[in-house]
Order: C-alpha cells, then sequence, then structure tokens
C-alpha cells in the first residue's frame, strides 16, 4: 500500500505503530534503512502508550514548514501488477526486517480461543459477563438508580425545577423546562440520567473487546451461523457495534463487500439489534423475572435468524467470501480504552442531545396543542389490538425519535405500575422491533437510498406488529379498546 501510495507521488510519513507489542514478540525493523529505501520518514511509535505521538507532529510540521516533500532517494519502480508491488516490497524489506516470534502461535490462550470449547466459552463469557452483568445489572440497574433515582431525581432536578417554577411565569416556557415533556424533566434526566451510564459501559466494553484482539476471533466463529443467512463473520462487527448505536452500525456496513449483505444488514439492525441504552433498559426491566427475559432473548433473536433467512432467498446475489486477519491477544491499554470511549460518547451526545431537545420541544407543543391525545386516538387500536394500554402511545412515539427515549419512557411506565408482567414483555419485545429511530432512518435513507429504507421501515413495522398480535394471544390477554 505503501508503495502505491508513492508511486502517485503523495506526501508521505510511515508510522509503524504497535511497536510495544512488536518488541514484545521479539520483531527487530531496522526504522532508519528502511526510511532510505522509501525516501520517507519512518517513525516507530505506539499510540495507546503516547510513544511516537510528538515525533510524528514534529515530521508533520516540518514537511508543512518547507512546502515540500523529502525524498532522500528513490524507491524501486513500483509500477505494475499487484504481483510487481509484492515483489518490489520483498527487496525493500530484505535483511531490515525479523519477524521475530511475531507468527509463533504457541501461546496457550490463543490456542484456545481457535477451539470450538474456547469460542464457545468466551462468546458466552462477554454476553454473560459484558453485556448482562456489566451493562445490564451494574450500568442500567445500580448506575441508573444512583444517577437518576438519587442524584438528578431527589438532588438536582427537585432544586433546578423549584427555583425555575418561582422564576418563570409564562405557563407554556414553565412546561417546555419543568412539564410532563420539559427538556429537564424529561430530556435532561434522560439523557444524563438513564442513558448515559448504559452507553458508557457499553462503549468501554465494545474498547474492551476491541483492544484485546477478541473481536476478529469473534467474526471467526459466528461465520458458519452468518453464513447460514446470507452474510459473513465479517458482519458480526457492524451487528456487534449496533448494540452500541443503529446509526453508527448502518454507517459500518461499509465494510460488507455486496449490496445484498449491507441491506440483510440495515434490515436487521432495524428490526432486531436493539441499541445499548435499550437492551440494557429492557434487561433491567426483565431481569426480576428471568423468565421473562428469556423469552424477550429467543423471540427477537428467532425473528432476526427467520428475517436473515428469508432475505437471502429474497434478495439476489453470490455469497461472498470470508478472509480475516487473526492478530494475537494481547492486553488492553485502560488509556486507549479510555479515549476510545471518551470520543465515542462525545460523538453519541453530540447526535443524541440535539435530538433530545427538539423531542421535548416537539413533545411538549404536541401536548398544549392537544395534538398529543390525538396521535394517542389513532394508536389506540393498534395497541389495543395487542392488549396495551393507551398510556403506551407515548412511548412508541418517543421510540420512533429514539429508542433509547421509548425505552426510558417504558421504564418510567413500569414504575408507576400501569403495567402488568406479560404487557412488559409483549410491550418491551414490540418496542425492540419496532420502527428505527429517527436518526437511524436517516443514515439508512443515506447509505441504501429512499426507496430501500422505506422498504425496510415497512417490513420491519409489518413484523413488530404481527408479533405484538401473535404474543398477546399465546399470553392470553384481552383486547383492549
Amino acid at each position: 500500500m505503501t508503495l502505491e501510495l508513492l508511486q502517485h507521488g503523495l506526501p508521505l510519513i510511515l508510522v509503524l505503530n504497535m511497536m510495544d507489542e512488536a518488541n514484545k514478540a521479539g520483531v527487530c525493523i531496522k526504522h532508519k534503512e528502511l526510511a532510505h529505501r522509501l525516501g520517507i520518514p519512518v517513525i516507530g511509535a505506539s499510540l495507546t502508550q503516547g510513544w511516537g505521538i510528538q515525533a510524528v507532529k514534529r515530521t508533520v510540521a516540518a514537511i508543512v514548514a518547507a512546502d515540500k516533500f523529502f525524498r532522500k532517494t528513490s524507491p524501486p519502480s513500483s509500477r505494475g501488477s499487484q504481483l510487481h508491488l509484492q515483489q518490489q516490497a520483498e527487496i525493500i524489506l530484505k535483511d531490515i526486517y525479523d519477524a521475530g516470534r511475531l507468527l509463533d502461535h504457541s501461546n496457550w490462550l490463543e490456542k484456545f480461543t481457535l477451539t470450538p470449547l474456547g469460542g464457545v466459552l468466551l462468546i458466552f463469557l462477554v454476553l454473560y459477563v459484558g453485556l448482562y452483568l456489566f451493562v445490564g445489572r451494574f450500568a442500567a440497574g445500580t448506575l441508573v438508580d444512583l444517577l437518576e433515582g438519587v442524584l438528578l431525581g431527589k438532588i438536582v432536578l427537585p432544586t433546578l425545577c423549584g427555583w425555575l417554577e418561582s422564576f418563570l411565569s409564562w405557563q407554556l416556557v414553565k412546561d417546555l423546562f419543568v412539564g410532563e415533556f420539559g427538556l429537564l424533566t424529561l430530556g435532561f434526566r434522560y439523557a444524563f440520567g438513564i442513558i448515559m451510564p448504559i452507553v458508557g459501559t457499553f462503549f468501554f466494553m465494545f474498547a474492551l473487546l476491541e483492544d484485546s484482539g477478541y473481536l476478529p476471533r469473534l467474526a471467526y466463529w459466528t461465520d458458519a451461523v452468518m453464513k447460514k443467512i446470507g452474510l459473513n463473520g465479517r458482519s458480526i462487527i457492524p451487528l456487534t457495534l449496533g448494540l452500541g448505536c443503529g446509526t453508527m452500525a448502518v454507517l459500518v456496513t461499509r465494510v460488507l463487500e455486496s449490496r445484498r449483505e449491507r441491506i440483510i444488514a440495515t434490515f436487521l439492525f432495524a428490526l432486531a439489534v436493539p441499541c445499548s441504552a435499550q437492551l440494557g433498559l429492557i434487561m433491567a426491566l426483565l431481569t426480576n423475572e428471568p423468565a421473562y427475559l428469556w423469552y424477550w432473548l429467543c423471540i427477537v433473536s428467532s425473528l432476526l435468524l427467520a428475517s436473515a433467512f428469508f432475505l437471502q432467498l429474497l434478495l439476489p446475489g453470490k455469497q461472498t467470501y470470508f478472509y480475516i486477519e487473526l492478530p494475537p491477544l494481547r492486553q488492553p491499554s485502560l488509556n486507549a480504552i479510555y479515549k476510545k470511549t471518551a470520543a465515542r460518547m462525545c460523538w453519541y451526545f453530540k447526535e443524541v442531545i440535539p435530538i433530545f431537545i427538539l423531542v421535548s420541544i416537539f413533545l411538549c407543543l404536541l401536548q398544549n396543542t392537544g395534538l398529543l391525545s390525538s396521535f394517542s386516538l389513532l394508536m389506540q387500536p393498534l395497541l389495543g389490538q395487542m392488549g396495551l394500554p393507551p398510556a403506551l402511545s407515548t412511548v412508541f412515539l418517543f421510540g420512533f425519535f429514539r429508542r433509547d427515549y421509548g425505552s426510558a419512557g417504558l421504564l418510567d411506565l413500569y414504575r408507576s405500575g400501569l403495567l402488568s408482567g406479560e404487557q412488559l414483555l409483549l410491550a418491551a419485545t414490540v418496542l425492540t422491533l419496532f420502527l428505527p429511530c429517527l436518526a437511524q432512518l436517516a443514515m439508512m435513507i443515506r447509505e441504501r437510498g429512499l426507496l430501500t429504507a422505506a422498504l425496510i421501515a415497512a417490513g420491519v413495522s409489518a413484523v413488530a406488529l404481527a408479533t405484538g398480535v401473535v404474543m398477546r394471544i399465546f399470553l392470553g390477554l384481552p383486547v383492549l379498546y
């Protein structure tokens, strides 16, 4: 790749990252000689440890200040076929690169992760410890209770709301800030008291898996299952990321090789891959009834597999080949995990906070104009066919704007005692399968096109409603009007 870039005359700096791992494996690279043969600066670095960052900055500054591209010598001619480029690369690397123990996979843990037993145990460990205990029980349970229930619910919000109510005189403005759908009482509380701890812990867990080298092994072990539903092992990475944020996952489907795979993956994100906050809240809601949590998981997983199997039969195209590099397992750097988590949280809140503000304003206006009750009346027949009370109409409206927003509304309804256990299971399932949120829908239109996105949204809505009616019948719930 470096030779291909060089033949286009681009100004380059070659940064050899992960040199800490290279040193541990006994890899030897003669940087100065490599720089001489390529005619460009070559810098050794370990960015997670902070090594080499200043050297990269200084080199970039020097090149920009000189306003020219330094090349001491010209590398061997790199024009021609890929085979010729590979041959030229081998000539350049001769006598200056020693792989050491890099290709030695004698480590017992690496061998164990490549066995069927090790692969299954690791998947179970990640799902149970990472998602259920860490994100579901700890974040959605303990952290949410502390932040939303104690810090915001008993200290911060009562103080702010009391001050604003005494200060504001216009009722519409007062409702906008401290009313039922106010910016503070709803938007701020949901964003920082409920969503933030769950999304933050998920991104931390994802960065831990990413930096440990586990994700490629997960792709390796899920390839056989993915092929049965028209995808391959590489698809597990955007699917896993979809558990963090569906909008981000739709964007990452670009790594998939065919349009057929991208459409299948996008449909699955919209239908049955809950975002981290939604997943954490649903696990927290259903954790007191483990049987309900198991039913929810089985129903959503079955629909995901069935939908993917149907789509691979419906959509034309051939199965793509699967190939992936398996890097060595390594000990993650807490500094790197913190930086990745912080960067993803910043991205998430830049996207989500404006939406929360707009949703609060929109709902407040709907409530004050009476249109919110009109929307509720329109949705009541559909909810009634699923055996759900009219109060859930607002929750489903929340869910269209943000899936996590809708789940937070479901949490509020459950706390108020308006739902039975069976209704909670049904509502959690249908809300999971419901329309993708507004941001995800916009990304679907951008990536897949308006027609495809509209067909996916319609298909997802039909599956969600049909599942709700069938579940009502099996749970023995009456039709409500």
